[in-house]
């Protein structure tokens, strides 16, 4: 992709820059910021070869989008990238790990699964996050993929109650067929469901709905992060629509 650079209004920060990257260097820093997210912040059990860096296997085959700021040479909003190409590579997607989704990848087309998104706390505003879903929204067209996929999380602070109250208010529209046959490998176990109890939407999760995305109701139960994940599935002619009307407007 082109490097593209956002003027950020925003107090004390520069210019935001969206770029690859292109060194071990720049993989590492985004390491140790989704070690500080994650690790330190969440309290994620992360199973780590070094020490202070959230590295997992499948790192070497993605690529990985930094939204970075120039005024103070660090990176502002990060998420890694894996393709068919790399998930080849790697043995296979990241959310195969969770779910079974062999009926969804047999669909014709491409696929390109995002990954490990997280923002700096000094930049969690909507500009860091719309420029980085601009840089998503620019490969996912310039790449050709067809569906982009991932896992996004749901805290477990109000409990599984809160998570499947959280679930049960999705409408249709944003819910995955099931004859697509989307499984969890962990299912989060069940609960009576309060709808006073429900978990706020997260904001990654929000921003997917907003794209035409559609999740799997079966949570997985991802312990080492004290989450639910579920399952994401958004078509690139509805991102293509959307995004333009939306995130371009946003930022």
């Amino acid at each position: 992709m082109n490097e593209q650079t956002i003027q950020a209004e925003m107090a004390g920060k520069g210019v935001l820059k969206l770029r690859l990257a292109t060194h071990l260097d720049e993989v590492r820093a985004a390491q140790r910021l989704r070690y500080r997210i994650f690790g330190e912040d969440m309290g994620a059990q992360l199973h780590s070869a070094i020490p202070g860096h959230d590295v997992d296997d499948f790192d070497d085959h993605c690529r990985h989008l930094l939204v970075w700021d120039e005024s103070t040479q660090s990176i502002a909003g990060y998420t890694r990238i894996l393709d068919n190409e790399g998930a080849w590579a790697a043995g296979g997607f990241y959310s195969e790990t969770e779910f079974e989704i062999g009926t969804v990848l047999s669909q014709p087309g491409r696929f390109m699964e995002l990954g490990r998104t997280c923002i700096h706390p000094d930049y969690r505003n909507g500009i860091t996050i719309a420029t980085l879903w601009m840089g998503v929204a620019e490969i996912l067209q310039s790449g050709r993929y067809d569906y982009l996929i991932g896992c996004g999380s749901i805290g477990l602070d109000r409990g599984v109650d809160g998570v499947h109250a959280l679930l049960g208010r999705l409408r249709t529209e944003q819910l995955l067929e099931s004859g697509l046959g989307v499984r969890s490998r962990q299912p989060l176990p069940q609960a009576v469901i309060d709808e006073a109890a429900a978990a706020p939407m997260p904001p990654l999760l929000k921003a997917y709905f907003r794209l035409g995305a559609r999740v799997a109701a079966d949570p997985y139960w991802d312990r080492d992060f004290n989450v639910a994940d579920v399952f994401i599935l958004l078509d690139q002619q509805r991102v293509a629509q959307r995004y333009a009307r939306h995130f371009l407007v946003a930022a």
